[in-house]
């Protein structure tokens, strides 16, 4: 109880937004400049990672994750309001020569004898068509980071491995809303395959109630994720499966003109599960609540402080697993979790998108068990550093 009141203090004199390392690390601008109309270039994203998970944990193991992902492409802009992007993405963990083919979200499952070579190598291409509010994207679309979504909802390490989101995403901006909603095709199955259909739909809409640049700035990020696993062609006898998370919040942001502060606020959330159709979850609804808190300060350090508390069931499809009441180690559920968490990271921005990063950060959890039994407790942390380079060099102009 002295630790849950010690991070109760740190989150009423601690305030926040998302990690500002996280958005120089892995978001990139999606609106078209027509400075590029009539260019060929060539373009290189990387992230290289060292991030190690130190999890003694009956929720989950422990892992390291010492690699990087490539991004080479070529991007032709030939028209207005219209990009071409086309390329190649390569995950490449250090020390590792196989890699099982996987759709990954995590560290991949093995799978057999399928497997790659020297790389987790996927072809890379992507359509943009910008208009005046809309910018419609085919292909690979604006995925992990780039969704915005809180963290219960979406562990900030799936920038590191998970596979390039596939399909297509409006996103909306106006003065007041700025909405990403997106369809992510994960498994495509032909007639007598032998594993399921799989995609996500989401939908991210911010409701921003005054200009995000006034000195104090109201927002509410309303939140949802859909899994449906599944359909016509599936031959397996696992049936349609259908899960979903979803969350309202309220948020407030105060951006500093002067000082060593950049901003600070605090976000708190109402979040639900719920399993439609299928048995992937031993329970099929379940809510929690989330309260969030950072200070940006101007020379890149970033703190954070969090609470997650879910009473009774909760299951995330793509959060931290310290936000769940589901264990993935001991295939077990536990009755309610609540989980404090503290993070420090720093951010160096050489120039656009070539940005070093670091973080630290440290998870408290409780966890409920049956009436007979005592809440256990226990503590876990990660550390990592990450840089990123993204050359852009023009090959030719007409």
């Amino acid at each position: 109880m002295r630790r849950l009141a010690f991070a109760l203090a740190l989150l009423t004199v601690s305030v926040g937004a998302s990690s500002q390392m996280w958005e120089q690390l892995a978001t990139s601008d999606y609106r078209l400049d027509n400075a590029n109309l009539r260019t060929l270039r060539v373009a290189l994203d990387n992230l290289s990672f060292f991030r190690d998970n130190e999890n003694s944990s009956s929720l989950t193991k422990g892992y390291s994750l010492p690699g990087l992902w490539l991004q080479p492409k070529l991007v032709c802009m030939p028209i207005e309001r219209v990009e071409l992007e086309v390329g190649v993405h390569a995950l490449i963990f250090d020390g590792a020569n196989k890699y099982p083919n996987y759709v990954y979200h995590d560290i991949g499952r093995w799978k057999g004898a399928q497997y790659q070579r020297g790389a987790h190598a996927l072809p890379w291409f992507r359509a943009r068509a910008g208009f005046r509010h809309l910018t419609v994207v085919m292909g690979d679309i604006y995925g992990g980071q780039q969704h915005g979504f809180i963290a219960p909802l979406f562990n900030a390490e799936t920038n590191l491995s998970q596979d390039p989101e596939m399909g297509f995403q409006l996103l909306w901006d106006r003065p007041h809303l700025h909405a990403d909603t997106w369809l992510n095709w994960q498994s495509y199955i032909f007639e007598e395959d032998s594993h399921q259909e799989a995609f996500t739909v989401g939908s991210n809409w911010r409701v921003l109630y005054n200009d995000a640049s006034a000195e104090l700035h109201w927002y509410s990020p309303i939140q949802l994720v859909i899994q449906h696993r599944g359909g016509e062609q599936d031959t397996t006898a696992l049936g349609v499966q259908t899960l979903s998370n979803a969350s309202l919040g309220i948020g407030l942001r105060r951006n500093m003109s002067q000082g060593a502060f950049h901003h600070v606020g605090a976000e708190a959330n109402l979040l639900a599960t719920y399993q439609q159709s299928g048995h992937q979850w031993p329970f099929d609804s379940g809510w929690a609540v989330h309260a969030d808190a950072e200070a940006a300060m101007r020379c890149g350090i970033g703190l954070h402080a969090g609470l997650f508390h879910a009473p009774r069931h909760f299951a995330s499809l793509y959060g931290n697993h310290f936000f769940s009441t589901i264990s993935v180690r001991e295939d077990a559920s536990y009755k309610g979790i609540t989980t404090a968490y503290l993070r420090a990271d720093y951010h160096y921005t050489f120039a656009r998108d070539y940005v070093l990063g670091a973080e630290a950060e440290g998870y408290q959890s409780w966890l409920g068990h049956s009436a007979t039994q005592k809440r256990s407790q226990e503590f876990n942390f990660s550390f990592g550093i990450y840089l990123r380079i993204h050359p852009d060099i023009l090959l030719k102009k007409w």
